[in-house]
């Protein structure tokens, strides 16, 4: 039997132990599943899985187990592989099974050969995520993974194992997948079966699995450069094919998911379809993919490596500093929850200090930013999403680069996040929906396809007079329909298809904003620094990491929280809004009813409570009516709309 660190290190020897003793028992697939999920549950031992997120791919073991935080930026069409095949040896006649699953490739020993048309053979579906890591994923997110990770992890699941290739550079593994010419040279040695030249194979032999992966790889030295597709510029990190077994309808797009599964960067993909392409056999009739499909749908293995998934899970948020799961009943959740919950007062009364000095002086301003900050869209009635609060910060200073530092204090507290500088010619040349690519039949990424909970600063600012063109007004028309439907309508050219969304937008800006909001909050600045640059740095230095790492905890764990209101307090709610309306009844709407709720509901949950008091209302109540006077105030000032 496998020794106990094998199924990290060894995955499939450990699923090969499970099939043998279960064939031709079905239930095989579901003990391999439990098996790992048990292992992964002992001791923290998710940290002992390295992760693609942190530790670059040619030095982890090809098929060991390894983690992947992303998100799935496309989903590619389902596609056959052989789950059970049969081998057999010519010489005595003996026949062996094998599973297919959780590989590229079939392996079969020395003087063996497959028996495709043996009646053993199983067929199965699976299906491919093309999978990136989170959009704007905050650098803090990053280190505190890898710092938490055991130092074995970081480098190589096995100190046994050297990386074959380690004497090239990265830039010659990308040139040796883009010409596999020069990879088939250094193989010469390994011999490589497909379906077409099974017999007389000495050495160990390897049949792909895929059942029409001639169709899919091809050699891509004649394309240009391979684009990964990352919805934002500037990314870094791979992007994985992350292959599905089981329970993939559960998973959609834009879905931000933890994977568990066997690596794959087999580089014998390249050279069995390289030379596939190279014969010319293929009849034209039975491939249907686009040569560019081909290439985009089965990239390179050192560009874009394979995940098999042994086990998968929706993340409710990124930040490491929270348990993964906060709805479980666990004793460990349910008291991080409760000491943190118990010392929730200083730490908001802290936070509520530093974003004061952040909006330079200005604590209304700081209050709003809070309530903003935690807010999540908790429910859709119709189409109206509920728990939005995009705010409109006007009155920003535009010469001294407040937005830009502003953005990179918030970048500290927010796992994921996006600055997005606006101007004519940032608004004529971007794109920002996604759109269907039907030659390569894939979703190519827009600025707008981002995940849950990320946090957008949209800077004004800098907008100056000039002409938007069409695409232009296409994406400020985006923009306005996510900040107020929270769904952003991807382009599929012959439709439009709508994708739901979660996305916080702080707009900053001189005047009130071109964009709708749900709260415009004019600054009101009680200190001009005369270096904004270094006024801003001093700002985080001055904050103690521990203190900083309690802010990021503050804001994740508070808009996970459920929230109710009693039936006493709504009916004092109702009561107090028809008290409001007895002498103006143009003075309070029933928008302000909704907005003052909002802030209440925020209020509430910022203060640790999840239902609405009668403090809390009186509360939001007077924030409000401050807001308000402020921006009559100032309309009265400069006589412009506010």
């Amino acid at each position: 039997m496998p020794c106990v660190g094998d199924w990290l290190n060894s995955p499939l020897s450990i699923v090969q132990g499970i099939f043998a003793q279960n064939v031709p028992n079905s239930d095989w697939e579901k003990k391999v599943t439990e098996y790992f999920k048990e292992k992964l549950k002992e001791n923290n031992a998710t940290n002992w899985v390295p992760s693609l997120n942190d530790v670059p791919v040619h030095y982890l073991k090809p098929n060991s187990l390894v983690k992947f935080r992303c998100m799935v930026q496309d989903m590619f069409d389902p596609e056959f592989y052989v789950g059970v095949y049969e081998t057999v040896d010519p010489n005595t006649n003996a026949r062996v099974l094998h599973f297919g699953k959780y590989r590229d490739v079939a392996e079969c020993g020395p003087q063996q050969e497959i028996d495709l048309n043996s009646s053993q053979t199983v067929t199965s579906e699976r299906q491919t995520f093309y999978c990136v890591p989170v959009p704007g994923e905050s650098a803090w997110v990053k280190e505190i993974s890898f710092l938490t990770e055991p130092v074995q992890a970081r480098v190589s699941p096995s100190t046994s194992y050297t990386p074959s290739r380690h004497k090239r550079s990265y830039e010659e593994d990308e040139d040796m997948d883009l010409h596999p010419s020069k990879q088939k040279e250094q193989h010469m040695g390994k011999s490589c079966c497909s379906g077409s030249d099974i017999h007389g194979c000495v050495e160990p032999k390897r049949l792909e699995t895929e059942a029409s992966a001639g169709h899919h790889v091809i050699s891509p030295n004649c394309s240009p450069p391979l684009d990964l597709n990352f919805p934002l510029p500037g990314e870094k990190g791979p992007a994985c094919l992350v292959k599905v077994y089981e329970n993939w309808e559960s998973f959609k797009v834009n879905d931000v998911l933890e994977v568990f599964g066997v690596l794959s960067v087999d580089p014998v993909l390249s050279i069995v379809n390289s030379e596939e392409r190279d014969s010319s056999t293929l009849d034209p009739m039975e491939c249907m993919d686009t040569a560019e499909e081909q290439r985009v749908h089965s990239p390179p293995a050192s560009l874009v490596p394979r995940i098999h998934v042994i086990l998968a899970q929706k993340l409710q948020h990124i930040n490491p500093l929270l348990p993964a799961c906060l709805n479980e009943e666990e004793s460990k959740t349910c008291e991080f929850v409760s000491n943190f919950m118990s010392e929730l007062s200083p730490v908001r009364a802290e936070l509520l200090g530093f974003l004061t000095h952040a909006l330079l002086g200005d604590s209304l301003a700081a209050e709003y930013l809070i309530l903003h900050l935690i807010s999540t869209v908790y429910a859709r009635r119709d189409v109206l999403p509920l728990g939005k609060f995009t705010v409109n910060l006007s009155g920003c200073p535009r010469s001294s680069a407040f937005t830009e530092h502003l953005y990179r204090l918030i970048q500290q507290l927010v796992p994921a996040s996006y600055h997005l500088r606006m101007s004519i010619e940032s608004m004529n040349h971007s794109r920002f929906i996604p759109h269907k690519d039907y030659t390569a039949n894939r979703l190519v990424s827009g600025l707008l396809q981002l995940a849950s909970n990320t946090s957008l600063v949209i800077d004004e600012t800098q907008l100056e007079q000039g002409q938007l063109d069409t695409a232009g007004v296409h994406n400020v028309t985006a923009l306005g329909n996510l900040i107020t439907w929270q769904k952003v309508d991807y382009d599929f050219n012959y439709h439009r298809m709508e994708f739901p969304c979660n996305i916080n937008v702080l707009i900053t800006s001189e005047g009130r904003s071109l964009l709708p909001s749900d709260c415009q909050v004019h600054l009101q600045p009680q200190i001009i620094p005369p270096n904004m640059e270094e006024y801003m740095s001093s700002l985080l230095t001055a904050v103690l990491p521990s203190v900083l790492n309690k802010f990021r905890i503050y804001l994740s764990l508070l808009r996970l929280l459920d929230y109710s209101i009693s039936d006493e307090v709504t009916k004092a709610v109702e009561e107090d809004f028809v008290e409001m309306r007895k002498n103006n009844p143009e003075s309070v709407t029933a928008d302000d009813l909704h907005k003052m709720l909002l802030v209440a509901r925020f209020l509430s949950l910022s203060a640790g409570q999840t239902t609405l008091s009668r403090e809390r209302w009186l509360r939001a109540k007077q924030l409000e009516a401050l807001r308000k006077a402020r921006l009559q105030q100032q309309q009265s000032v400069n006589g412009n709309e506010l």
